[in-house]
């Protein structure tokens, strides 16, 4: 990868469980998810494929268990996401009426009720990395 200074290496751990939901063994399942090296969840071994191929890696924000943006290392765009979609952020985006992490119009009261909605004012412009990282969690807050 041009331009990077410096290899970014990130570890994670694959947890393997089997369980039958019906008790029966016939109906056994297995999942394979994967965490990061501190127990917070990353997602499916389909969700670090893509993540792998977008150059994406997983972090957590607000003391959540679960990843739901990253920063990535091949087009340098944030990305938000959860299970219903995943949008990268890069520096000039700016957020537009209906974007999904634009100001909803909830009530305050439903804001504290909700801590993870983080909505962007209409015309909010990433102007820095911290503004884009802003607008990836806006976007997971969202769509979760």
């Amino acid at each position: 990868m041009e331009g990077l200074g410096s290899k970014i290496l990130a570890e994670y751990k694959i947890v393997v469980e089997n369980f039958t939901p019906s008790g029966d063994e016939r109906d056994a399942v297995t999942m394979w998810s994967v965490y990061t090296k501190e127990g917070k969840y990353v997602g499916t071994l389909e969700d670090m494929k893509c993540y792998k191929d977008k150059g994406i890696l997983p972090e957590t924000y607000d003391n959540n268990n679960i990843c739901s943006i990253g920063k990535s290392i091949k087009d340098g765009k944030w990305y938000g996401w959860s299970h219903r979609a995943r949008y990268g952020f890069k520096i000039g985006d700016t957020v537009k009426e209906g974007d999904c992490c634009a100001t909803s119009g909830w009530t305050d009261e439903y804001l504290k009720e909700h801590p993870d909605d983080k909505p962007l004012p209409v015309g909010f412009e990433a102007k820095t990395e911290e503004d884009c990282k802003r607008m990836a969690i806006a976007f997971a807050g969202s769509v979760s």
